[in-house]
């Protein structure tokens, strides 16, 4: 198997091509960071019949030349800048660095079977998260226009609007506002504008929930069995969790999720707390999925 090692940068890409049973590069290329010369680099590749992609940095200025190929059906590993840079350290030259080092040095360590990791292509907790991110979006976009309408409404309206203020209601007391002077027909204006945006958002947010059910239905996951768990937070789980492959350890995953204990220091004996780091939104997820399970 011939190993492709590439060594991206924000504009363009060098792949090297090594040998492992030579360990030797034996062709090269250099392209822009283009889906026009992605295609230019796999007609290129398609003379190694047999290989293997080695992305330095693949989570990083790599991560979208890697989810192309992965989506074309290639071989892809992620190879840290740590690992190339000891290859450099160890290989004639003293270190030094040139682009087509690096591609030959992330090639020569996913050869050597070292730090390599492998990549999987995008899939359901992918869209999840996808649509998880989509909707928290959404759902600050709706608190902001809400806020600025009942700012608004105060304005228009005698004690202002309840608190639990939604389009409809908003519009039947608009219905009522009879504006006088340009400054009153003005503030009517906006808050009958916000009132339709707030109408999109919930409509998006609609079609937002129903896309996650339907992915969470096709996941097979029985997360939703479990009382109190409902799709929005199955999907949460299931597309934020989908991220553990891309760290190395357990312990590097639970760290970002906020659920790893954080020493304390102390004189008289060791102690953890609780760690308010994190993805907080995927820690309260895993704490009400955990909660649910033993009541």
């Amino acid at each position: 198997m011939m190993i492709l090692g590439v060594d991206p940068h924000k504009s363009t890409h060098t792949a090297t091509a090594v040998d492992p049973s030579t360990n030797r590069a034996v062709a090269s290329i250099r392209i822009a960071a283009t889906l026009a010369d992605y295609r230019q680099l796999m007609k290129w590749a398609r003379q190694f019949e047999n290989r293997r992609w080695a992305i330095e940095n693949a989570e990083g200025l790599g991560r979208h030349l890697s989810a192309w190929l992965l989506a074309r059906g290639e071989q892809v590993v992620d190879v840290p800048s740590t690992a190339t840079a000891r290859i450099r350290q160890l290989s004639r030259g003293g270190g030094r660095k040139t682009d087509q080092i690096d591609a030959a040095a992330a090639a020569s360590v996913a050869a050597l079977q070292g730090d390599e990791r492998p990549l999987h292509p995008e899939g359901v907790p992918d869209a999840l998260a996808l649509l998880d991110e989509s909707r928290t979006n959404l759902t600050q976009s709706r608190v902001r226009l809400v806020n600025q309408l009942h700012a608004l409404l105060r304005d228009l309206i005698a004690g202002g609007a309840p608190t639990d203020l939604t389009a409809a209601t908003a519009a039947a007391l608009l219905r009522g506002v009879r504006p006088i002077g340009a400054a009153e027909k003005v503030r009517k204006q906006i808050a009958s504008g916000l009132v339709g945006q707030i109408r999109a958002v919930d409509a998006l947010l609609k079609a937002n929930q129903q896309q996650i059910k339907e992915l969470v239905s096709a996941s097979g996951s029985t997360l939703t069995d479990t009382v109190g768990i409902a799709a929005i937070t199955a999907g949460r789980l299931i597309g934020r969790t989908g991220m553990a492959s891309r760290f190395p350890t357990a312990a590097a995953f639970a760290n970002y999720a906020g659920t790893a204990p954080i020493e304390v220091a102390s004189a008289e004996r060791s102690r953890h707390r609780l760690s308010r780091g994190g993805d907080r939104q995927l820690n309260a997820a895993l704490h009400t999925e955990i909660g649910r399970a033993h009541v």
